[in-house]
């Protein structure tokens, strides 16, 4: 499965952007934006004509894309033949009017062991705290992911207002969530995987994916082949991203986003080094349509990012040549806002909650900048050789004006963590209110740089130690040097701080306590019994709320945030111990046609208790026990 869903999220892109124009470095590290890109615009196109969302409509929609792609591509370039030598996504911009020049073999094959390597310390970081692909994830946002995923491949709708009923809501009822990266692994489900699975599967790949977008951002963007190939293999050691957000929540689609974008900074290139329009517009509006789309609080980062280029260009700290740029800058925002305001626009009607969203301080403001220096947010447990590194290396790329726009855009993103974690002020919050005023949403922005950075740190170090061993051709010295150090940084660092972030991201995986083995198996048991349209009444704390991702029973309750007031579900929370004797809570379950009662053991949190309402039920002559073990328990409604 993990086979089909890798070709899910990269052939379509790689398709879609190679029939335009884009190779090498560039093509890898944007093709799984651009797939995602090419599903956001697709789900709701295709649910607008009646068509099913499923494997075989997305591989026509994306066969349509690659023909339209195509064939603009070629009457561009009838009418305007492309420079001779420019090679999109092979070589290095540089100022004037130069041509890119082109990568070495060993250049390209230094960086792709770089990558290789990134992504060897990512999997096993991931498979040994998630204990295989199958293990349930226990934290608060895992069963509406689950949820979604299993609804969009059930009823084949890939809109976002068509999962208001797993959030507790009415069908029918104006609702937003971006269901981008959940509609592309409901077609992992649609051919055999169960949600969970593939929603571990989807975190697996883009953890692989984040070294190749670094890889394709550093060889676009003109940096020497050993920092990048050093910038690829650390990106996996930094806790901030992307273990952090992958074990507290998970964040699953902001995790998606944020890995992607490097691959659509790379791209970003193409519009300043002399690239043929197309293949430059059409990857750059996928791509940012794309990360946009999987969670639009990544519309806030990439703005920062192109003002940070913008300026860097302004100040010439980036070669442009303004006359060859503007034409493609301005079309390729210019459809970036055609493709993103249908994907953006429904998510107004959730702006309000989420601008209201509060979360507690957590550190003093001295605490929060110190933490964003050592690039170790959130804990006081600082990855000091690893942070000291990319400190380092941070003040070498501001004095050799390499990638000093991603420093610019790095002290953006610091001081709003630092803010967010430190201050409680109106303004704090409203700036941070598109990112649920989450400091840890923040934290996650620090490592992209810091990877550029501990790369410089040890290429410099390592040829000055290169230089001192005399044995060789220099450039065999520096490399050597430059492994060592490496090496150093990855000793003093307890292995690349492998444990460390294996113990981190294991927090929320295990056999309970939210849902365990016993809890799934009475599940599966009601799978068996329930019929169609019937629904099953549970506690919204407990781990029953995952009972539609792992069997496919709907319950009363769908997430941890509870039914509205006033719905069958809310009353009988409320109520359902009082069945024998309030014809209210009878009258809500003929409405909701409940046959059975499910009660686990296991919370979410340690400070909730069990619904009033589901408290005694053994005490409650219509129902009737029907199934036991260690944690769970299913009644029978015998008589409404």
């Amino acid at each position: 499965m993990i086979v089909v869903l890798l070709l899910l999220v990269v052939v379509p892109g790689a398709l879609i952007c190679a029939a335009a124009g884009v190779r090498g470095w560039r093509l890898a590290g944007v093709a799984p934006a651009a797939t995602f890109g090419a599903a956001a615009v697709g789900g709701p196109a295709l649910g607008a004509v009646g068509i099913r969302w499923d494997l075989w409509s997305y591989a026509g929609w994306t066969l349509l894309l690659v023909a339209v792609v195509a064939a603009v591509a070629w009457l561009v370039r009838r009418r305007r033949p492309a420079v001779d030598g420019t090679t999109a996504g092979q070589g290095v911009g540089t100022a004037g009017d130069e041509l890119p020049r082109q990568r070495a073999r060993w250049e390209h094959l230094l960086v792709g062991g770089g990558v290789a390597l990134g992504m060897a310390v990512g999997a096993a970081v991931f498979l040994r705290a998630s204990r295989g692909l199958s293990a349930i994830a226990q934290d608060f946002d895992a069963p509406f992911h689950a949820n979604a995923v299993r609804w969009i491949a059930e009823h084949g709708e890939a809109v976002p207002a068509s999962i208001a009923p797993i959030a507790n809501l009415a069908e029918g009822t104006p609702y937003f969530y971006p269901i981008t990266y959940h509609s592309v692994l409901a077609l992992l489900v649609q051919v055999g995987s169960d949600p969970s699975y593939a929603l571990n599967a989807g975190a697996l790949l883009v953890t692989l994916a984040w070294p190749l977008g670094i890889a394709a951002l550093g060889m676009s963007w003109r940096v020497p082949a050993p920092v990048v190939a050093v910038a690829a293999t650390v990106s996996t050691w930094f806790t901030a991203f992307p273990y952090d957000s992958l074990f507290r929540g998970p964040l699953w689609p902001y995790v998606a986003g944020l890995a992607l974008l490097p691959g659509v900074l790379a791209v970003a290139r193409m519009l300043v080094d002399r690239s043929p329009v197309v293949p430059a517009v059409v990857a750059l509006a996928l791509g940012v349509t794309g990360v946009v789309a999987m969670h639009p609080s990544i519309a806030f980062v990439v703005l920062v990012y192109a003002v940070a280029l913008l300026v860097a260009f302004v100040l010439r700290l980036e070669p442009v040549v303004w006359r060859a740029s503007l034409v493609p800058m301005l079309v390729g925002a210019v459809l970036a806002a055609v493709l993103l305001l249908p994907v953006v626009l429904p998510a107004r009607v959730q702006s309000g909650g989420v601008q209201a969203a509060r979360w507690p301080e957590f550190a003093t403001t001295t605490e929060g900048f110190g933490q964003v220096l050592l690039f170790s947010p959130v804990t006081l447990d600082a990855q000091w050789w690893l942070g000291l590194t990319a400190l380092v290396g941070l003040f070498l790329l501001v004095l050799r004006r390499r990638l000093v726009w991603l420093v610019g855009a790095f002290a953006v993103f610091g001081a709003a963590y630092a803010a967010t974690a430190s201050i409680d002020s109106p303004l704090v919050n409203s700036l941070s209110g598109p990112f649920y005023n989450d400091a840890w949403r923040f934290a996650a922005l620090l490592p992209l740089v810091g990877t550029f950075a501990v790369g410089e740190t040890v290429v410099t170090a390592g040829s000055w130690l290169g230089a001192r061993l005399r044995v060789g051709r220099p450039w065999v010295m520096a490399s050597a040097g430059s492994l060592v150090v490496l090496l150093a940084v990855a000793v003093l660092g307890d292995g690349a701080y492998v444990q460390r972030n294996v113990d981190r991201l294991s927090i929320n995986y295990g056999d309970g306590p939210t849902v365990s083995a016993d809890e799934v198996a009475a599940y599966e048991w009601l799978g068996e019994h329930v019929e169609p349209g019937q629904r099953v009444m549970n506690d919204q704390w407990d781990g029953s709320v995952w009972m539609y991702a792992l069997a496919g029973v709907e319950p009363m309750e769908w997430t941890f945030y509870g039914a509205p007031a006033g719905t069958p579900a809310a009353i009988l929370t409320a109520d359902l111990h009082d069945l024998d004797t309030s014809q209210r809570v009878q009258e809500a379950v003929r409405e909701a046609d409940v046959r059975y009662v499910v009660v686990g053991l296991g919370f979410v949190r340690d400070n909730v208790r069990r619904a009033p309402g589901l408290i005694g039920l053994q005490r409650v002559q219509g129902l009737t026990e029907v199934f036991r073990n260690a944690d769970a328990t299913i009644y029978e409604v015998t008589q409404p």
